[in-house]
Formats: structure tokens, C-alpha cells, sequence
């Protein structure tokens, strides 16, 4: 894009829409694990009921200006609702960045929205629902088959192919994790919304975005969980959530770990 007037626009647009949808994901994260409608009724005062005004609804801004605080009833508003928006607004920006204006972006934009959704919950209530995981491999099924690009292809049949690959590894390995640990610490190693996660972020990047996803993802835990073990003295048998990293693994391999991951073929060819 050549005219600067228009990169600062779609830049802003992308910043911004990112945050408009980081409001909406806000409500997913509230109202899914509680098995409400994300459509009805307008967004209220978790406090005192009261419907929230459009001016006191708007991303990164609202929060400030009211002090954290419900304007009706005082009540402390989460500081979590503009980190939502301010993630979802940073991811967005990275990827029109990267990708452009591409099908790809808005697909990403999408699948970026559900990781989010899926880690705030993940983070609150150890679960990752089924409307996210089992839901985002058929979705990654269609776009798979709609823009081949996610997979590198040119046609949809070769796209669709490395979906479901993708899905089937993701899935399956994990899975395979979850009943050898059951079988080696008689307990469950893996939730099965880990495994359903992983089979949706695969059948979006494949059976290569699986592994980088998996390998990192592993590095990610490891380094987190220790240092919550030492700081917080944490037990080792705690219960730690390993969606969140599945999804910051995802994400890395979306904004560019597909790149470090052909350098680290082509480095083990060379060795």
C-alpha cells in the first residue's frame, strides 16, 4: 500500500476493530462458561443489574474514564475486560501487518478471537467449552477448503487434506498423552478440551503448525509452571491450565513461527 493516508487508516481500523471485538469476546468469556446467550440481553452491571450505556462501553476508553468502577453502583470493575480489548487489538494490528489485505487475515482475525475466548476461560474455570473447540475444526475444515493459501496450497483439495491431517494429529497426539499419563500417574494427564483445542488450531495450520505448536507450547509450560511452583509454592500435581499456552503457541506460529520452523528444517537437513 503505497498511499500513507490509507496504511494509517487501515492500520487504526485494524488496532481498533480489534478492540471492538476484544468487548465482544469480553462477553463470550463472561457469559459462555455460564451457559448464556452472547446476544441477549445487552451487556449489564454484573453487580447491580443495570444495563451499561454505550458511552460507558466503549473499548480501552470507558474504563478509565469511569475509574474502574460501575457508574451506578460503585462496584470494582475487572481490569481484565481492557486487557482483553487491548490483546485483541494488539493481535489484530499484528496480523494486517503480516498478512495484509489477504482472506487470510479475517480468517485468523476469527480463529484469534476463539483462542482468547478459550484462554480467559480456560484461566477461570479449568474448562475450554465445546462450542470453541469442537466447533473450530469444522470451521477450520471450511476455511481450509475456502482459502488453500492457509495451507500453502493452491487448490482445495490439497488444503482440505492438510486440515484434516492437521486436525487428526492435533487431536490424536494429545489424546495419546492424555491416556498414557492416566495409565502411568493413574490420574488425567491431558482435560479433553486441551485435545479438542489442539485438534481446531490444526485444522486451521496443519500437521507442521501442530508440532511447532505442541513444542512450544510444552517449552511454555514448563517455564510457567516452575516459576509458579517457586513463587507461589504451587505443588507439583497442581492444576495448571494448558490451554493458554496451546493458543500463545497457535498464535506464534500464525504471526511468523511457520518461517523459524522451515529454518529449523532446512538447519537439521544441513546437519
Amino acid at each position: 500500500m503505497n498511499d500513507p493516508g490509507l496504511t494509517i487508516y487501515f492500520t487504526l481500523l485494524a488496532f481498533f476493530g480489534g478492540a471492538c471485538i476484544g468487548s465482544f469476546a469480553n462477553v463470550c468469556i463472561h457469559r459462555i462458561p455460564r451457559g448464556e446467550s452472547v446476544v441477549r440481553p445487552r451487556s449489564r452491571c454484573p453487580a447491580c443489574g443495570t444495563l451499561i450505556a454505550g458511552y460507558d462501553n466503549i473499548p480501552l476508553v470507558s474504563y478509565f474514564l469511569l475509574r474502574g468502577r460501575c457508574r451506578h453502583c460503585g462496584a470494582k470493575i475487572s481490569a481484565r475486560y481492557p486487557l482483553v480489548e487491548l490483546v485483541m487489538a494488539v493481535f489484530f494490528l499484528a496480523l494486517w501487518n503480516r498478512y495484509g489485505f489477504d482472506l487470510r487475515t479475517l480468517i485468523y482475525m476469527g480463529l484469534t478471537t476463539a483462542l482468547v475466548v478459550a484462554t480467559f476461560i480456560d484461566l477461570d474455570f479449568m474448562i475450554i467449552p465445546d462450542r470453541i473447540s469442537l466447533g473450530g475444526i469444522p470451521a477450520g475444515l471450511l476455511a481450509s477448503a475456502w482459502v488453500p493459501m492457509l495451507h500453502g496450497a493452491s487448490a482445495w483439495q490439497p488444503a482440505l487434506w492438510s486440515s484434516l491431517w492437521g486436525a487428526a494429529v492435533g487431536a490424536g497426539s494429545l489424546y495419546l498423552v492424555s491416556v498414557l499419563g492416566r495409565l502411568a500417574f493413574k490420574k488425567d494427564a491431558m482435560g479433553m478440551g486441551d485435545v479438542k483445542l489442539l485438534g481446531a488450531i490444526g485444522a486451521f495450520v496443519g500437521w507442521e503448525g501442530v508440532v511447532f505448536t505442541i513444542l512450544l507450547s510444552s517449552l511454555l509450560g514448563s517455564i510457567i509452571g516452575m516459576g509458579l511452583i517457586l513463587a507461589r509454592g504451587k505443588e507439583w500435581q497442581s492444576r495448571i491450565p494448558y490451554g493458554p499456552y496451546l493458543a500463545v503457541a497457535a498464535l506464534v506460529w500464525i504471526l511468523g513461527g511457520s518461517a523459524w520452523w522451515q529454518l529449523y528444517l532446512s538447519w537439521i537437513g544441513a546437519a
